[in-house]
C-alpha cells in the first residue's frame, strides 16, 4: 500500500512523540509498504541525518509542510491531506483526530493513533465524528487504561474490530549481542561498581529527586543518569554537587545508536515514575502511559525496578520486574540491595525481561495495526 502518515511532531527531534512517530512509520516501511510522512516544518530532510538520529534501515519519504502556529495545525492538516490525495495514498495513518475525520470525509481509509485523553471542546467532537465515518478505519490506543478513559469520555464502548491496543515497541536488532555489564562499562569508561542506570528526560514526575536520595543513602552503588536536556542536566549537576553526592554520573544527551550500550552497562535499570508524570507537551500521563524506555529496558535483559503504577502492569509483572511505591526511598533502596546481593534472582528477572521483549517489536505492532486494512490497497 501507499501509506501517508500525518504527524504534528517536529522531525527531527529528540521528543518521545517524534521518536514514536518515526518508529511507527519505519515499521510500516519495513513491511514493504511505500510510506510518506508529513510533518510541520520547512526545508528538505536528508535521509542520512534521520538514519543517524533514529537508527533506521528501511527508507521512507519525509515531507515538511509549512504551517502557521496561530491556525492550530488546521492548515497543516488540510495541506497534508491534499498532498496525500495528490500522491494517491491508499491509507492515512495519523495521530490527529481532525485529520482522521477529514480523511473519512474524503472516503480514504485511515488509522488513528491516540496517546492521551481528548482535550478541549473540539477534541472529543472530532473524535466522535471520526468514529461515525463510513470508510474502513482503525483506532490504536497505547494502553487498555487509555481505552477505558476514552470510553468514559465518549460514554460508549468501542467496536473491538475497530479498536486495537498497541503499546509502544522496540527494535530488537539494536539489542542483539550486547556485552555483559563489565565490558559495557569498560567501553563507556564508567565506574566498575554495581550500577543502577536511568535513561530519559528529567521532566517533572520522572523521579529524579528519588534517584538523588537513593545515591545519597547507597554510596557503594554507582548511579548513571543518561540523557536530559542541557539546561536540566546543569540544574541537577548543581544540586548533586551541593548535596556532596559523589556516586552519580550524568552523561548528558546520548545518540540513540549508543543507548543500548549504556543500558547494558546497568546491573539495574530504573523507572522511578511519580504519581503525576509530565511529558514534553505537558499533561499527566501516569494513568495511561506506555513508556518507550520500558520496552528498551526489557530488550536489554537487565533487572528493571519500576514504580508501582497500575498501567505498567499491562506489560510488566513480578517475573520480569520489581515494583516499588513511588517516592518511597526506603523501599527502592531495599530493592536495589536485594538485587546487589542476589545474582540468581537478578539473572532470572533479566532473562524473562529479554524473552518478553519479543512480543513488543515495532514491526509486530505495525502488522497488528494493519490487520484487516490491507484490502484498501487492492
Amino acid at each position: 500500500m501507499k501509506i501517508a502518515c500525518i504527524s504534528p511532531s517536529l522531525i527531527p527531534s529528540t521528543t518521545a512523540n517524534s521518536i514514536q512517530a518515526v518508529k511507527a512509520c519505519h515499521a510500516l516501511a519495513s513491511l514493504g509498504h511505500t510510506v510518506r510522512l508529513y510533518s510541520p516544518g520547512e526545508g528538505d530532510i536528508r535521509w542520512e541525518d534521520l538514519t543517524e538520529a533514529y537508527e533506521l534501515s528501511s527508507p521512507f519519504e519525509i515531507s515538511h509542510i509549512q504551517s502557521n502556529p496561530s491556525l492550530k495545525r488546521y492548515d497543516f492538516i488540510w495541506k497534508s491531506l491534499q498532498a496525500s490525495s495528490n500522491w494517491q495514498a491508499d491509507l492515512i495513518y495519523t495521530w490527529l483526530s481532525q485529520c482522521a475525520w477529514l480523511a473519512g470525509q474524503r472516503g480514504i481509509p485511515s488509522i488513528l493513533e491516540i496517546h492521551d485523553r481528548l482535550t478541549g471542546n473540539m477534541g472529543p467532537w472530532f473524535f466522535r465524528q471520526y468514529l461515525q465515518t463510513k470508510p474502513l478505519k482503525r483506532l490504536l490506543v497505547i494502553t487498555r487504561a487509555l481505552q477505558n478513559v476514552l470510553e468514559r469520555q465518549m460514554h460508549r464502548a468501542f467496536d473491538p474490530e475497530v479498536m486495537k491496543i498497541a503499546p509502544n515497541g522496540v527494535d530488537l536488532e539494536r539489542y542483539q549481542n550486547l556485552p555483559d555489564v563489565t565490558a559495557a562499562r569498560a567501553q563507556l569508561d564508567l565506574p566498575q561498581h554495581f550500577t543502577a542506570l536511568y535513561t530519559g528526560h528529567f521532566y517533572a514526575g520522572r523521579g529524579m529527586d528519588l534517584l538523588m536520595q537513593l545515591a545519597g543513602c547507597l554510596p557503594d552503588i554507582s548511579f548513571v543518569w543518561v540523557g536530559g536536556k542541557p539546561d536540566d542536566v546543569s540544574v541537577w549537576q548543581k544540586k548533586i554537587k551541593s548535596a556532596g553526592i559523589l556516586n552519580i554520573v550524568l552523561t548528558g544527551f546520548v545518540p540513540k545508536m549508543k543507548l543500548p550500550l549504556y543500558q547494558a552497562a546497568g546491573d539495574v535499570l530504573l523507572m522511578p515514575y511519580e504519581t503525576a508524570i509530565a511529558g514534553s507537551s505537558g499533561g499527566n500521563s501516569a494513568e495511561i502511559c506506555s513508556p518507550m524506555k520500558m520496552f528498551d529496558y526489557l530488550a536489554t535483559g537487565r533487572v528493571i525496578i519500576t514504580s508501582e503504577l497500575p498501567v505498567l502492569h499491562e506489560v510488566l509483572n513480578a517475573k520480569n520486574a520489581i515494583f516499588c511505591p513511588p517516592a518511597d526511598v526506603e523501599a527502592w533502596a531495599t530493592a536495589l540491595q536485594s538485587i546487589q546481593q542476589g545474582p540468581v534472582r537478578a539473572a532470572s528477572l533479566g532473562n524473562q525481561a529479554r524473552q518478553d521483549a519479543s512480543h513488543y517489536t515495532w514491526r509486530n505492532r505495525a502488522q497488528q495495526a494493519l490487520q484487516g486494512m490491507e484490502e484498501t490497497g487492492a
